[in-house]
């Protein structure tokens, strides 16, 4: 007869409803610490950094009166000037008819939600960690192609490639490509923060690629070559296939390790979310707050990108039992 003890430890709920509870405990030990620093919370700084209504401002040309007539302000400067400014949909006068105004005072306003820094960092670590990963896999695969190549100068130079971007950290990758190659051909910081990640996450995700191939068995390259398929076809139609299939939890892993190794660009002074949460704190002196927003951020891009990957990785699996 099984122990009623052991088998409670082994279910599936009970394990949940133990993380759920040790992760409670852990947090509220947090919460209780925290009250008892000498610090100041504020939270309610935190909501404009995401959106806030921005105001746009029509300004006068020169010093005169204002003349309201619907939605038509007739600006008449003090030496007889006159100008005519049509309202645009949306614009407000902020002036009364026949107010004085000097030249630059806003004479119509309006108002409209616009992201603010933290939307806009992250859509920066979204396009350069995007530019990146295409990048990367494009170099990822010419790599895996030269390492397993009959040649042995692609070997070699590809090993040599792979051992030396392995060997060295990101940090000091990104500083030697701004400062020397993109300093050489004028090449936008954007542009060589997101080719530092390609560089650097292309070498790893070609051992990725090199392993799954290699892991195809040999049968199947020659069950190819007895239907007349040549090597490109045979990659193309039969290999490339199985070893994306099995090399996809690993290439989710690295892209996930790309989204947060982004934030390693912002020492290039490229304004993603991780500089955008250090100028926040800068203004507001509010780290604690501040760095929780931003990592939550983060973690809500690779948690979905894991999501898509697990999504992927049962598809494949169901379409290779129904095959």
């Amino acid at each position: 007869m099984p122990n009623h003890r052991q088998s409670l430890l082994e279910s599936p709920s009970f394990g949940k409803l133990g993380a759920a509870l040790f992760y409670l405990i852990l947090a509220v030990g947090l919460f209780v610490a925290a009250t008892k620093m000498n610090y100041s919370w504020k939270w309610n700084s935190v909501p404009k950094y995401f959106a806030y209504e921005k105001v746009e401002t029509i300004p006068a040309e020169f010093d005169g009166t204002v003349k309201v007539e619907g939605n038509r302000l007739i600006l008449i400067g003090n030496e007889g000037e006159k100008k005519v400014v049509s309202l645009p949909k949306g614009y407000q006068p902020t002036v009364s008819d026949g107010e004085e105004v000097y030249e630059g005072d806003a004479i119509a306003e309006t108002k409209h939600w616009a992201p603010g820094p933290l939307i806009n960092g992250l859509i920066v670590t979204l396009k350069i960690s995007g530019v990146g990963a295409a990048l990367g896999f494009t170099i990822a695969v010419l790599l895996a192609f030269m390492r397993i190549s009959k040649y042995p100068v692609l070997q070699y130079i590809a090993s040599a490639y792979i051992t030396v971007i392995r060997g060295t950290p990101l940090l000091v990758q990104i500083f030697i490509f701004y400062f020397i190659i993109a300093t050489i051909f004028s090449m936008p910081r954007f542009y060589a923060g997101a080719m530092s990640l390609g560089l650097f996450y292309g070498a790893y995700i070609a051992e990725v690629l090199r392993g799954a191939i290699q892991s195809i068995d040999k049968g199947q390259y020659e069950a190819a070559k007895s239907l007349g398929m040549n090597y490109a076809q045979t990659m193309s139609y039969i290999i490339m296939p199985q070893a994306l299939k099995r090399a996809l939890p690993a290439l989710v892993g690295e892209l996930i390790a790309l989204v947060k190794d982004s934030s390693l660009v912002s020492v290039i002074s490229i304004t993603d979310l991780t500089k955008v949460g250090r100028e926040i704190v800068a203004n507001t002196f509010s780290p604690f707050e501040t760095w929780l927003i931003v990592a939550a951020m983060y973690f809500a891009v690779t948690s979905i990108l894991s999501y898509i990957g697990h999504r992927l990785e049962k598809r494949m699996k169901l379409k290779g039992g129904m095959a």
